[in-house]
């Protein structure tokens, strides 16, 4: 077996693991976590590719399939959400914690599917078809709902900027919070944060709000699904506040590329030869993002108007 599963020391995390999922063929782009808590529970689950790295991680740790008792993504990206059917089908007894906003697209996923490849594009050929999740085992997270753990919580937090479904995760025992991708990309090898604006429901005012709640929250530790545990402590504001920043300079260097080349490919294109991520990732999929990156936010300014 690939080793993949980490233990998280990066402040006073303690029960806690991930898994690099391996998505899109590439290392370090993409994890799951699984907290070894009384109640074990997986957050995050990958694109449904290599779902079995993180049962393999289970077994390392010691938890039965049975044992399982939580699955939680936190929003309905199949980059997040894609593995939870596979992970349902092998861990009967574990509850499938989906935001409320989302759930049905995962009970029934036909037109996530739909969405997610006119999304996506090319990246598509990583992917496989998620298994359908049985409703009765889905439960629905709205804003300032709790799963218990036991000896861990989770307190859910909406966070829809990125997509209307989104929520974040804040462990207090931990003093940490699962930011899917409220927090943008987090390129640790390089201490880089980077965006993340895909369509089609990116809404720039709202991400921003979301990085204000998690100012609010003010953790030590920002657990990224892209990619890994990243201590801040005191430079939380600092921290969140470079995201604000980037994210917002990227939707004002789309938009005045777009008024310069008046041509939205043209716009895709220039983009994607100008990213300077293909060494942290590899060339395709650093192209391919920053298309779907440009394509979330020529939608939003398009909703804008």
């Amino acid at each position: 077996m690939e080793e993949t599963l980490t233990e998280v020391t990066t402040g006073d995390c303690s029960d806690l693991y991930y898994v690099d999922t391996g998505m899109y063929d590439t290392s370090g782009y993409g994890v799951a976590y699984v907290l070894d808590a009384e109640r074990p529970a997986v957050v995050e689950t990958g694109i449904g590719t290599n779902h079995e790295r993180i049962l393999e991680a289970l077994d390392e740790l010691g938890i039965e399939r049975e044992e399982l008792e939580v699955v939680a993504v936190t929003h309905i990206h199949l980059d997040h959400a894609g593995g939870a059917g596979f992970l349902a089908e092998a861990c009967p007894n574990a509850d499938v914690c989906i935001p409320a906003a989302g759930a049905s697209l995962l009970a029934d996923p036909g037109r996530l599917v739909a969405g997610t490849k006119s999304a996506v594009g090319e990246q598509w050929q990583y992917y496989v078809e998620p298994e359908p999740i049985p409703e009765e085992r889905i439960v629905k997270l709205e804003d300032g709902d709790v799963i218990d753990l036991g000896d861990h919580e989770l307190r859910v937090h909406a966070a829809p900027g990125h997509a209307f479904h989104q929520v974040v995760f804040e462990d207090p025992v931990n003093d940490a919070v699962f930011t899917g991708d409220a927090a943008g990309i987090w390129l640790p090898d390089r201490e880089q944060i980077v965006e993340t604006s895909p369509p089609s429901d990116f809404d720039l005012e709202q991400c921003l709000e979301d990085v204000a709640t998690m100012k609010r929250i003010d953790p030590d530790v920002l657990l990224y699904t892209h990619f890994g545990p990243r201590y801040v402590g005191e430079d939380l504001e600092d921290a969140l506040e470079e995201y604000a920043t980037v994210l917002s300079e990227w939707v004002e260097t789309v938009e005045a590329k777009r008024a310069q080349l008046e041509d939205d490919e043209a716009v895709l294109e220039y983009v994607a030869e100008a990213t300077e991520l293909a060494d942290a990732w590899s060339d395709h999929k650093a192209r391919a993002e920053a298309k779907m990156n440009v394509r979330g936010v020529l939608g939003y300014l398009d909703e804008s108007a």
